[in-house]
């Protein structure tokens, strides 16, 4: 008869294990303890009881006792790595109790078995995801003692690697390891006889390159038994090496690729590396394998447009993205229950990448986003990507929708055809700043005069939204903000730019006009020149805002500018020149006049062409009160610069 033990006989029975750990014969200590480590063995309930009665502690002192035998203390590492097995609560709970100064502790022992229980230990705690990471940096001796630790045996390289591996998040990580020689203190770990240790010290070397251009650059000229390290990763992500190793060598392939440390095309990216990871989307592979192959081919082409063409017509790829979309489980695990599970839990990771991957792909060539728009109901997908729960998910789509933005073709066709702009305008809403970076940078493209879409975003608030982005502290939504205005307000109507001037208000607009960013600033003052196109317009507003905006343009005009700043601004000036009206505020102000014949006899070029312009606006003939503005010009001295100028060698300045 098997019948269930009641919890207090469980936990009686958990208390006669902790109760034999104080006991004073050793020997009996011993034998509880490895007691213990077989009661412990892939029972999460005793060890949570065990947790429970305050077994850590005492097991914690053993291994830190002078006095305990090695064996005895070999043993509670062994049982304190097999509780960190079990739940995140167990971890925590260890955490705590403080074992990791005292298992850093331990591998000061002369003892090797000892060391490696200890290291085994640490790497199990390490890898949980609620271990801080920095933990493993409190004390800058561990890690070079860790690296002298390397050279003992196949388990100290195994597990050491993996710390590493695990504790690696960012750029001071990677420096600190990179300044401990971990480089060169792993290379020749790829050689080992062991799989598992060639796996980790690979794993390492994929960390290490991240984003790390330093690290990368070094990892071309190393080498190991006389092979440079590429030419080993490149032997590791044959289709003869098991999945995780093919992916991880392209993973340091692409990261050295994305530094500058190896070209993008040489024949180890292009016939290697892209042709893998272009593999690892394949329905066949499990859902990591096709999530993680997706992301790293999408940050591998992501800048380069050969390389993208070139992932294009690999293996059908952008029809096989399509199935992210539909199959979440592999063929090969369509009769494993516990994975199909696992699979529709994380489906959202594939749609993630396959996001990702299709905006790496349409980024720079037209006909890429036409096939990719021409995938089944692909539009469709971007849509509700955009509405989905998880965040990351909603940024993968919006870069995705950024990508295909691009294109002044789909603009005009499928993004009219799905109204698009309703779920972007969505998005917009209280978004954290990274989707509203790229969210804002797509609404820019949706807000081209050539967009159908311009007129339903106006209605839909569009313009409170971006004026509200232009004050963001965050610079890029400061330009990007900025840039949507400009755009709308190009070839507008002259509600849309009041509306725009309204909603800006002049305070925001020379806070602009002062922004220590030149993006910021080339931008607003493209948007006044947009805001000034057209005679009734430039009129209207002169005539409400004229006062403000000669005396902005007097600010830029007097400020230390580049070129192109001040160039942009005399172009506004012409622009004002250009009004009926206008003219006049330009005509009374005599500051700005000298300004433009100042910049007339500049030693830029653009500059003395953009003065005339404004001057040429003044003068023709057939506009009223022409002769007063000539007469005035002239006795200011401006006809003798414009003969000086007609003997000019630069040929546009001659004519003009």
């Amino acid at each position: 008869i098997v019948c269930s033990l009641s919890l207090q006989e469980v936990t009686a029975s958990s208390r006669h294990y902790v109760d034999r750990l104080f006991d004073l014969d050793p020997q009996k200590v011993l034998q509880g303890v490895i007691d213990m480590k077989n009661a412990v063995i892939g029972n999460n309930k005793q060890k949570a009881n065990l947790i429970v009665l305050g077994a850590v502690p005492r097991l914690l002192y053993l291994l830190q006792q002078e006095t305990s035998s090695t064996e005895l203390r070999t043993e509670c590492a062994v049982v304190l790595g097999s509780l960190a097995m079990g739940t995140e609560n167990n971890v925590k709970s260890l955490l705590d109790c403080h074992i990791i100064p005292a298992l850093l502790q331990g591998l000061l022992s002369p003892d090797l078995k000892f060391i490696e229980a200890c290291l085994r230990c640490l790497r199990t705690i390490f890898i949980s995801p609620v271990t801080p990471e920095d933990l493993l940096y409190t004390d800058a001796s561990v890690i070079s003692h860790l690296m002298a630790l390397l050279s003992r045996s196949r388990y100290t390289q195994e597990y050491i690697c993996q710390i590493f591996s695990h504790c690696c998040k960012g750029p001071d990580h990677q420096t600190n390891l990179f300044n401990h020689g971990a480089v060169q203190n792993i290379a020749h770990l790829l050689v080992s006889t062991s799989y598992k240790v060639r796996m980790q010290a690979l794993k390492c070397f994929s960390v290490l390159a991240f984003e790390n251009p330093q690290v990368s650059m070094t990892l071309v000229n190393v080498s190991v038994d006389g092979e440079l390290l590429p030419q080993i990763f490149v032997k590791m992500l044959q289709r003869d090496k098991p999945i995780e190793m093919q992916l991880t060598s392209a993973k340091c392939l692409t990261s050295m690729c994305r530094a500058g440390a190896i070209r993008t095309d040489d024949p180890c990216i292009v016939l290697k590396t892209l042709p893998c990871l272009v593999r690892m989307c394949s329905k066949d592979r499990l859902l990591e394998e096709r999530v993680e192959g997706a992301e790293t081919l999408a940050y591998l082409i992501e800048t380069d447009v050969e390389l993208q063409r070139m992932a294009s017509i690999t293996d059908h790829l952008i029809v096989m993205l399509a199935d992210y979309f539909k199959y979440p489980s592999s063929v090969s695990a369509i009769t494993d229950i516990k994975r199909l599970d696992h699979d529709l839990k994380h489906a959202h990771e594939l749609r993630q990448a396959a996001f990702k991957l299709y905006a790496s792909l349409g980024a720079n060539d037209e006909d890429i986003r036409k096939k990719i728009i021409e995938t089944e109901n692909m539009m469709d997908r971007i849509v509700n990507g955009l509405s989905e729960s998880s965040i990351k998910v909603r940024l993968a789509a919006v870069r995705c929708l950024h990508s295909l933005s691009r294109s002044v073709q789909q603009l005009r066709t499928s993004f009219q055809d799905h109204a698009v702009w309703k779920p972007l305008m969505k998005v917009l809403q209280n978004a954290p700043n990274e989707i509203l970076v790229v969210a804002s940078s797509t609404l820019c493209n949706l807000l081209l005069e050539f967009s159908p879409s311009k007129e339903p975003i106006l209605e839909s608030g569009a313009i409170e939204l971006l004026c509200s982005l232009t004050q963001s502290e965050n610079l890029a939504l400061r330009v990007n903000g900025i840039w949507a205005l400009m755009n709308m307000a190009f070839q507008a109507e002259q509600k849309i730019k009041s509306d725009i001037l309204r909603g800006l208000s002049t305070e925001q607009l020379f806070q602009l006009l002062s922004d220590s960013d030149v993006n910021v600033l080339m931008k607003t003052l493209g948007l006044l020149r947009n805001l000034l196109s057209t005679r009734p317009h430039i009129d209207h507003i002169m005539s409400t805002h004229g006062k403000q905006i000669m005396q902005a343009v007097t600010l830029i005009l007097e400020g230390e500018h580049n070129i192109e700043v001040k160039e942009q601004t005399l172009c506004i000036l012409a622009n004002i020149a250009d009004g009926t009206t206008a003219k006049e505020l330009i005509m009374t102000n005599d500051d700005i006049l000298q300004k433009i014949k100042y910049y007339m006899s500049h030693s830029n070029a653009k500059l003395q062409l953009a003065a005339m312009f404004c001057i040429s606006n003044l003068i023709w003939n057939e506009e009223e009160g022409s002769q007063e503005r000539q007469d005035k010009l002239r006795d200011m001295g401006v006809v003798d610069i414009l003969h000086k100028l007609s003997q000019s060698s630069d040929p546009n300045l001659c004519d003009k």
